[in-house]
């Protein structure tokens, strides 16, 4: 993994609150909401500024068509999100997936360590994997009537994809916490 271990250790204790937060809160409303959106990109910001910080002389260069840019890392970071909310946006619009998912993606980009971008792929599968089999168990046996009420066993096609992409987001982090650079 490329995430530095510190930067996973320190991200970890204010992302995972939110993580399971979203997942709990889009199996109940099938609703990402915007506060926890918005958390997550401030806890980025914040705590990002101290373990990236751009007056740093650690900067990369990157290509961009015949142009080189070099920008802080964390700068670099920051750009992910408006990359991965405007894919987000278009896939919305096409029926892809929800406006929430989006947000959501859009904000735990930067959290992600461009070198481990194959490993989240891998993680986000695994989960939603995961996820959506244990979602229809609990949804089609006694585990419902623990919480009955939620929207999420309402909805049959339909997936809670908060539920797998707070999941996802928090397991990259805890394995960067220990298998880190």
């Amino acid at each position: 993994m490329t995430i530095p271990v510190v930067a996973a250790a320190w991200f970890l204790p204010f992302v995972l609150p939110i993580c399971i937060y979203v997942a709990f809160t889009d199996m109940r409303d099938m609703l990402i909401k915007n506060h926890a959106v918005v958390a997550l990109a401030v806890v980025f910001v914040v705590v990002g500024l101290f373990l990236l910080p751009p007056w740093s002389m650690d900067w990369t260069a990157s290509q961009i068509g015949p142009l080189t840019v070099s920008l802080p890392p964390y700068i670099w970071h920051l750009l992910h999100i408006v990359v991965v909310l405007i894919v987000g946006v278009i896939l919305n619009a096409a029926g892809v997936m929800g406006a929430g998912d989006a947000k959501f993606l859009a904000a735990a980009a930067p959290f992600i360590w461009p070198g481990d971008y194959m490993l989240i792929m891998f993680i986000l599968i695994s989960t939603t994997v995961a996820a959506f089999a244990t979602h229809r168990l609990a949804k089609n046996t006694a585990l419902r009537s623990i919480a009955p009420d939620w929207e999420s066993w309402n909805r049959s096609h339909q997936f809670p994809m908060g539920f797998s992409l707070g999941g996802s987001l928090a397991i990259y982090l805890i394995l960067g916490t220990v298998y880190g650079s």
